[in-house]
């Protein structure tokens, strides 16, 4: 696995526990509003940690640690996902995965091999605005395929969108929620214009508090648990 950094404790990853977040190096995006650049653009990649190295950190602390966040990047572009996620397994936890969706085999083989425990889904925009807000060639079918995935598994789940002003409006946001109508729970992300892959949108204005909380009160009729992060 290209592990391109470890945080060693969050008490707020992984709902109800405590957890170490893996963050994976590479992604198959390119999110102009991206706030982990270093973890994205290859000119900014960093020496990977060892998968040992993470291993051996998370034996030492079993017993301290409930769960395990796999975030990145994209942890579903790398190979080794799957035997990675086994030997942490292996030592006792928990396993939280962030994900874009983009490979909806991976996803259906962790769930249907209980391999992971929670689903955290980023839902870019309205499935015909993909590819201009993420900057890449996805097939949109493959996103409808993941969350269709992950709202018929039994495993706790939640999806999520940032929302950057220059992007993303009150009608696709209300498109989106249509996709996601019925899903346990939908999680609105303010864009905060602090680190960004592309640096135009350092510039750029973002939702107030006040907007966020308009458009999380309309989200609501369609999906049922709408929060604001």
């Amino acid at each position: 696995m290209q592990i391109g950094g470890l945080q060693k404790v969050s008490l707020i990853e992984y709902p109800g526990k405590i957890s170490a977040i893996a963050f994976t190096q590479g992604c198959n995006f390119r999110c102009p509003y991206c706030y982990n650049p270093e973890l994205v653009d290859p000119d900014l990649y960093r020496e990977c940690l060892s998968e040992e190295g993470v291993l051996s950190f998370l034996e030492k602390r079993k017993g301290k640690l409930d769960a395990l966040t796999i975030t990145g990047g994209e942890p579903t572009i790398h190979h080794d996902l799957i035997d990675f996620i086994k030997c942490v397994r292996k030592i006792g936890y928990l396993i939280k995965l962030d994900t874009n969706g983009s490979y909806p085999h991976v996803l259906e083989q962790l769930i249907s091999g209980r391999l992971v425990d929670y689903i955290a889904m980023d839902m870019k925009a309205p499935l015909h605005k993909y590819r201009t807000v993420t900057r890449s060639k996805i097939d949109e079918d493959k996103i409808r395929q993941s969350i269709e995935i992950i709202m018929k598994s039994e495993m706790p789940y939640e999806f999520r969108t940032t929302v950057p002003k220059r992007l993303l409006h009150e009608d696709d946001l209300l498109e989106m929620g249509m996709v996601l109508r019925n899903a346990s729970c939908y999680i609105l992300q303010q864009f905060i214009p602090t680190r960004t892959l592309d640096k135009q949108f350092l510039k750029y204005e973002a939702y107030s508090q006040e907007e966020m909380e308009y458009l999380r009160d309309k989200l609501k009729k369609e999906v049922p648990v709408v929060r604001l992060r």
